[in-house]
This record gives structure tokens, C-alpha cells and sequence, in this order.
């Protein structure tokens, strides 16, 4: 039985991008975010590496994309003195935006080309039958369709209906705190990745050009998962521990945002029934190589093609996770690997 109809709970990366894909292999999908706008973390900042963008140019988002990111250049690597220790080209295109900016610019997009994104919509339940999928939101309402994708992020709610015994995320035993400082006080070149490490954390500086500021960000050693900290907490916490050369533009920083670092290593059921995980609900990574929107943005491309493809559901939700799983899995390791050295 062919696909018709999609529900996509979740408006990030993963969700809007599944849509999307969806609507150019022919397919009806309707997009439900919790969110009352964008996401929680829509302050921090990423990177959409080369296949994240090539994923995004196969569903015509790439020019949104461009249009609200910046150029990412170069990564060269310091030590705690500031020494450079070595510089590399990053492979492109690469783009460095905002997660806000990101969400935002593909939902516009989503929306231009009449694609449903409703915000507010929790989703609570879901039960899938033979014939399709039913999904229930926290204000009673309740949705109909052929198959439902949860990109609903790192704790999501889809994974669970599809394996209750569904292993948490993993805490990494870090804690990333970004933050945006005024000028160019390192005098780092624009579209430069400064990155460096620390004997007790690790700090990352560019100036994407265009807004007159340095971003940065901190990856800081924890005892356990921080809570309800406030922007000067955050700060304080990574100038307690990040390397000397970041000391002074972290110290500046405006904007600060601060959240504990998880991932999930494997997701034994990537599928059951009539629903499926995409993005950070299957697979999600420690930000160490900057692939999380990128996995996404793949997942969006790989998935919509298994449903243009087969014929039915589980045949599609088969071949899709056989594309996927061993890339991501590895993905995921290699970033954990790298966080923790």
C-alpha cells in the first residue's frame, strides 16, 4: 500500500527537512512542533557541514540555507598558550548559522511551498493500526495519516511508543556553552574555526562575518547534568575552566546559552508499525564534529526516497534504516571519541 499521507512530529532540522523531501517524492506531509516557535536551544550555533548541504540541495533548500548562514572556511587548532599547532580547509560548501535562523528558514520554506507547520502541538500518544496512524496532542486534538515520523529530538516521545524499553539519551559528561561577543577580539580571519584545547576544556572561536560579533563556544568538564542556570552562571562556569586564550572574548560574551551535552549511541528499533525516527530521535551526537544537522538533513533525503520507492511502510522503514544506521552509529562514536580526548 503506497503512501500518501505523512504525520512529522517535530519542526527542527530533521522534521521540516523530512517534509520537504517528502513533498518532492509526491508525498502529502503536515509538520507538528511543540514548540510554540522554533525550539529551546534556538540560540546556540552549528555548522551544516558538505553533506548536510549536498543533502539539502537534493530538496531544494540549500539557497534558504545560504541565504541566512555564513561561509565556514577554515578550522585551525591551538593549545592553551595560543600556539597555533596546525590549519586545514573545510571541505564545502559549509555553512555556520544559528539553530533559530536554521529552523526558521526552513519552515518559511516548508510554508512557501505549502507544506502545514503547526506550532503548540505536543504530541502525546500515537497508536498505529494496519490501515494507518493516529497521533494525539496535549490540547485533545487528534491527527490521521499513513505513517508518522518522529523528529522530535533527543528525548522524544516517538521513540518511546515505538520501544518503551528505548535506552535513555546518554549524558556525556560535558556541558556546551555558546555565547556571542561584540568585535573581533582574537583577530581570527572570517570564516575561521579557531579551536582550542585545554588541559580541562575545550573552546571554539569564529567570526562568521556579517554581524560584527565572535562566536564562540565552550565544552566544560561536569560532576553531573546542570539545571536552571542563568546565562551569567553559564559564563562563569566556562570561565572557570576554559583555555586562556578564550578567556577574554568568553568574558565579553553576550547572548549566552548554556545546556548539558547527551547522545544516543544506538537505537535498537529505528521503526515499528507505521512509525519511524529521524534525526536526533534515532541518532543523536555529541557536537564534537558538527554533523547533527547534517544526519538530519540526510535522514530527510534517505527516507522520503525508501517511501517514494517501496511499496509500503515497512519496506520503506527497512531500507531506509539499512542506508542509514552503521553511517550514523559511526557518526555518533567518532564524535564521542573526540569530545572525550
Amino acid at each position: 500500500m503506497a503512501v500518501h499521507n505523512v504525520i512529522v512530529i517535530g519542526g527542527g532540522v530533521a522534521g521540516t527537512a523530512t517534509a520537504l523531501a517528502l513533498r518532492e517524492a509526491g508525498i502529502t506531509a503536515e509538520v507538528y512542533e511543540a514548540h510554540p516557535s522554533g525550539a529551546a536551544d534556538g540560540g546556540a550555533f552549528l555548522t551544516v557541514m558538505r553533506n548536510g548541504m549536498l543533502a539539502l540541495a537534493e530538496i531544494g533548500a540549500a539557497e534558504a540555507v545560504e541565504a541566512v548562514s555564513f561561509p565556514a572556511r577554515t578550522v585551525a587548532l591551538a593549545d592553551e598558550q595560543g600556539n597555533r599547532l596546525g590549519q586545514r580547509p573545510i571541505e564545502g560548501p559549509a555553512r555556520t548559522l544559528t539553530r533559530a535562523a536554521l529552523y526558521r528558514a526552513l519552515q518559511e520554506l516548508a510554508v512557501a511551498r505549502g507544506i502545514s507547520v503547526r506550532h503548540g502541538m505536543r504530541m502525546i500518544g500515537a497508536t498505529s493500526g494496519p490501515d494507518g496512524v493516529e497521533a494525539e496532542f496535549a490540547d485533545g486534538s487528534r491527527v490521521t495519516g499513513d505513517v508518522l515520523v518522529g523528529a522530535d529530538g533527543i528525548h522524544s516521545r516517538t521513540r518511546r511508543l515505538i520501544d518503551a524499553a528505548a535506552p535513555e539519551p546518554r549524558w556525556s559528561g560535558q556541558h556546551i556553552v555558546y555565547g556571542y561577543t561584540p568585535g573581533n577580539p582574537a583577530g581570527l580571519d572570517v570564516g575561521e574555526y579557531q579551536m582550542i584545547r585545554g588541559s580541562k576544556a575545550f573552546a571554539g572561536l569564529t567570526v562568521p562575518g556579517g554581524d560584527g560579533r565572535t562566536w564562540w563556544f565552550a565544552r566544560l568538564p561536569g560532576t553531573g547534568p546542570a539545571t536552571g542556570l542563568s546565562p551569567s552562571q553559564w559564563r562563569e562556569l566556562a570561565l572557570a575552566t576554559c583555555p586562556a586564550p578564550a578567556y577574554d572574548v568568553i568574558a565579553a560574551g553576550e547572548d549566552v546559552l548554556g545546556s548539558d551535552s547527551y547522545d544516543i549511541p544506538t537505537t535498537p528499533h529505528w521503526h515499528a508499525g507505521r512509525m519511524v525516527l529521524a534525526g536526533d530521535a534515532v541518532h543523536a551526537a555529541v557536537p564534537a564534529v558538527a554533523q547533527g544537522a547534517s544526519m538530519a538533513a540526510e535522514d530527510a533525503v534517505a527516507l522520503a526516497a525508501a517511501l517514494r520507492e517501496h511499496d509500503g511502510p515497512a519496506a520503506a522503514f527497512a531500507a531506509y534504516e539499512q542506508r542509514r544506521r552503521a553511517e550514523a552509529e559511526e557518526t555518533v562514536a567518532t564524535s564521542a571519541r573526540l569530545s572525550s580526548q
